[in-house]
């Protein structure tokens, strides 16, 4: 029998000086809830003595209501389940009823937002983020994740709560996943860090926006890499910050191009290790301009050290914030891709005297992270299923990389230009001309091919190409996908 969901208690409103009987107003209380659509059919609804307790009566006017919402037909009973409300509504239920439309809002005066709204993008649809599959940007190899481990580090820590587990935990994050992370970032990162140092995050966008806040003004100017990750300019747009679009090349972000666009801003932001969207690394020459730059300016670098962990012709390149020996690094991390999206952890490392403002910061945002997820990733990671995961992963997504890159090439020679160093978990093709990458990828939809627009990613004067996820396929599946990119591009150089 398929069980029935106990229903919540509806607004019931009596009032005992009224003339009207209490069973009365019980029965019209209830029949407005069916007949507005506040309680569906199949709902069920409390037991007569749980209501009458509640709304302070006897149950001799509870009962007498719903005798009579039985017999018009608005409830019913069920063996097992008690009364719910009727799945077959009587006629005049279906004549009384208004249009099942949304409620009308009625405006009245001036209704202003505040200004830095007019800074957010307006809402657009994402056509190529619909299916899962080839080519979908983010998605990691969910098959190769060690669930069993994890859902046994999950029931051991549930098994055991305590108080400070299941209450409000340290605004900063929990001691011993701070003290994880410094471990390993230190070891694999080459980054000067303590534990005292990190701040636990909910993911990657909200360690910039609160360092957005700490460290910039209204009307400041921020380097940004350009292309570069969409939802990162908008933090600094929201935050009312003037954005120089820096070009990036084969050696990363251009410092002098920076330099003489704008000198005097107050902060960079990076991804050294793996730039997104065009996946090349900040050579070293670079990165030593980038630093002198911001200690001779006195501006801060924003590191977000994406994908750094998956390299597959070299070890992982060190981090930015390691080379600093004057605290003006900002280093962003996150779990997201290493583990997996959906548990919203990630973090910053900050300098010493300025820790205690970002976690003040972070109070005002929100009151932190839950402290039962922050023990089970503590524990993955000291461990050890944390390390032996990434490696199976960079072997398993390097594999993955090779095909693709292999088939890009055999199935689609000239037609496309291959950019990047041999990292991350995506590989971004240049188009030649004629194309648009917006209007293929929107058409390329009906084909179950996810492919991200290269140009939504610039500032200015876009280049036509697209972003290109493997870890969320197979080397099975990814011969066929990318045939069928070859005839959408054939079929729209014959329609041009």
């Amino acid at each position: 029998m398929k069980r029935v969901a106990s229903g919540f208690l509806p607004v019931i409103t009596v009032d005992r000086s009224a003339s009207q009987p209490l069973h009365r107003q019980i029965y019209n209380s209830f029949r407005t809830a069916i007949v507005d659509g506040r309680l569906h059919p199949g709902q069920r609804i409390p037991s007569s003595r749980v209501l009458a307790l509640e709304i302070g009566v006897s149950r001799f006017p509870v009962l007498n209501a719903y005798a009579q919402l039985l017999a018009e037909g608005y409830l019913a009973t069920r063996v097992g389940a008690g009364t719910v409300v009727s799945a077959s509504l009587p006629e005049q239920l279906t004549t009384a009823a208004p249009a099942r439309t949304k409620t009308a809002v009625l405006h009245r005066g001036p209704r202003s937002v505040a200004r830095r709204c007019s800074h957010l993008p307006a809402k657009e649809d994402y056509p190529w983020m619909i299916h899962s599959g080839p080519f979908r940007v983010g998605q990691i190899a969910f098959d190769e994740f060690p669930w069993s481990i994890w859902s046994s580090l999950i029931a051991r820590r549930s098994r055991n709560l305590n108080t400070a587990a299941i209450h409000y935990g340290d605004l900063q994050g929990h001691e011993s996943l701070r003290r994880s992370i410094a471990n390993y970032l230190r070891i694999s990162r080459s980054v000067r860090c303590e534990p005292e140092q990190v701040l636990i995050v909910n993911g990657s966008q909200q360690a910039l926006e609160i360092t957005a806040r700490v460290l910039l003004n209204s009307g400041d100017h921020v380097w940004i890499e350009n292309p570069s990750y969409r939802l990162a300019r908008d933090v600094f747009a929201l935050n009312e910050c003037r954005l120089v679009p820096v070009p990036v090349d084969a050696e990363g972000l251009n410092v002098a191009a920076g330099v003489k666009k704008c000198r005097k801003a107050r902060a960079a932001f990076v991804t050294p290790s793996h730039q997104f969207p065009l996946g090349v690394t900040l050579s070293a020459s670079r990165r030593l301009q980038l630093i002198e730059w911001a200690h001779r300016s006195g501006a801060w670098i924003i590191e977000d050290d994406y994908d750094s962990e998956y390299r597959y012709e070299s070890l992982p390149i060190a981090s930015l914030q390691g080379l600093d020996t004057n605290s003006r690094v900002i280093y962003i991390g996150t779990f997201s891709k290493v583990v997996f999206p959906s548990l919203r952890l990630g973090y910053l490392v900050v300098p010493p005297d300025l820790i205690d403002r970002f976690v003040l910061m972070r109070r005002v945002i929100d009151l932190g992270m839950p402290t039962l997820y922050q023990q089970v990733l503590a524990d993955f990671i000291e461990e050890g299923h944390f390390a032996r995961h990434i490696r199976r992963m960079r072997v398993h997504y390097g594999g993955l990389r090779r095909v693709l890159f292999d088939n890009l090439i055999e199935i689609l020679g000239d037609m496309v230009e291959i950019v990047g160093d041999e990292a991350g978990m995506h590989l971004t093709v240049l188009l030649r001309s004629g194309h648009r990458d917006e209007e293929l990828a929107r058409a390329a939809v009906s084909h179950k091919l996810s492919l991200w627009p290269l140009s939504r990613s610039y500032v200015g004067e876009p280049r036509q190409g697209w972003i290109l996820g493997f870890g969320g396929t197979t080397a099975k599946e990814i011969p066929d996908a990318v045939r069928r990119l070859r005839n959408l591009l054939i079929v729209n150089s014959l329609a041009a």
